[in-house]
């Protein structure tokens, strides 16, 4: 039975039209993503982390705890219905022989052998297993909601995670410090295996996506009419900008071939400093900018968010309406997407989107 949802044909055609022109830096506004929720007080599901689900729950009732929230979702502004199958960030690592923990709010990734010692770089042996249980659950949902929405809901796709990030779930955060100091090589050497194998999962879970006809997202809402994106490498704010353009900025590259929107997560001012390896990535379309617990928010951040502008890059971010103001009247809108946190009204959010109209 198809869902009840407050978009239709039309609203996907005019999705479609106005995120591949700003994509193409051809939008003069913002993209501009509100949501609200009519009737109110629609209960979420029981897990936001879809991982939590008893594995021996049928897909097809997994994929339906998610629809009265999504039938009482209001898509204002360039929003639209998406959903994606959160088994916590960087779940590849589960499927390369990790321990996976999760917990209400979170998941945790541990070495193979967890609680004991961490494994030898040169012990780890990275390899695709297609009997996975991981990797088999999230194929079989993903299907599963592509086959249930038929086409009225954008599945995103799980978050794989970053290589070196993945590389730290299975070897610990600490030995991977000492690692890119004293094995650099080893190091390189599985951060390339690692995204390799990282485009097969990508690969495979495309082709279960693709039959929808509602482009692709990815964790973060960003929407693409072919294939798209959000990468990272939360490992790298405790690396030096050198060892990021040794570590991390080929792999990175070399996803970005194989994408047509690829995007990178800009978590936290210790990242800043590897814009530079980023920027010069010719492939890697934009840079959400995140500032981390306790910072500033996003508007506070003028300049550098001129400086990713200026650099001819995209920029997402999350935001309250105010800040969407701030950063629209003070930079323009041309080249940002706006995620906005503020629930609307549809009496709400067409008075702040003709706000933000006038502001740019």
């Amino acid at each position: 039975m198809p869902l009840q949802l407050s978009f239709g044909p039309q609203d996907w055609e005019r999705l479609e039209r106005d995120w591949t022109a700003w994509w193409n830096h051809d939008l003069a506004r913002p993209l501009v993503l509100v949501n609200g929720y009519e009737p109110k007080g629609v209960l979420p599901p029981a897990h936001d982390f879809t991982i939590n689900y008893p594995p021996e729950m049928p897909a097809d009732e997994v994929v339906a705890q998610y629809e009265p929230l999504l039938q009482a979702t209001r898509f204002y502004g360039d929003a639209f219905p998406r959903w994606w199958l959160n088994y916590g960030p960087g779940i590849m690592a589960g499927f390369l022989g990790g321990v996976v923990q999760s917990s209400p709010d979170t998941v945790w990734f541990y070495p193979p052998n967890h609680p004991e010692a961490p494994p030898q770089l040169t012990d780890l042996r990275l390899r695709y297993a297609a009997n996975n249980p991981w990797w088999q659950r999230i194929q079989e949902i993903t299907a599963a909601a592509v086959r249930r929405w038929q086409g009225q809901v954008c599945v995103g796709f799980t978050d794989l995670g970053g290589g070196l990030d993945v590389l730290a779930s299975l070897a610990t955060t600490t030995q991977l410090l000492l690692d890119v100091a004293e094995q650099p090589e080893e190091v390189a050497r599985l951060a390339g295996q690692i995204t390799r194998l990282w485009m097969q999962y990508y690969d495979a879970l495309h082709e279960l996506i693709i039959p929808a006809g509602t482009g692709t997202t990815p964790w973060a809402p960003i929407w693409s009419p072919g294939r798209t994106y959000m990468l990272q490498c939360d490992f790298s704010y405790m690396i030096s900008p050198r060892m990021f353009e040794r570590f991390v900025a080929p792999d990175l590259a070399a996803i970005c071939d194989t994408l047509d929107h690829g995007f990178y997560h800009l978590d936290g001012k210790g990242e800043i400093g590897h814009l530079p390896h980023l920027f010069a990535i010719e492939r890697l379309r934009g840079i959400q900018w995140i500032p981390g617990d306790g910072a500033p928010p996003p508007e506070e951040w003028l300049p550098l968010l001129k400086r990713i502008r200026d650099a001819g890059k995209l920029c997402q971010l999350f935001v309250t309406a105010e800040g969407a103001l701030k950063i629209v009247r003070e930079l323009g809108g041309k080249g940002f997407c706006l995620a906005v946190s503020d629930g609307m009204t549809a009496e709400q959010a067409a008075g702040f989107l003709e706000e933000i109209r006038l502001a740019g």
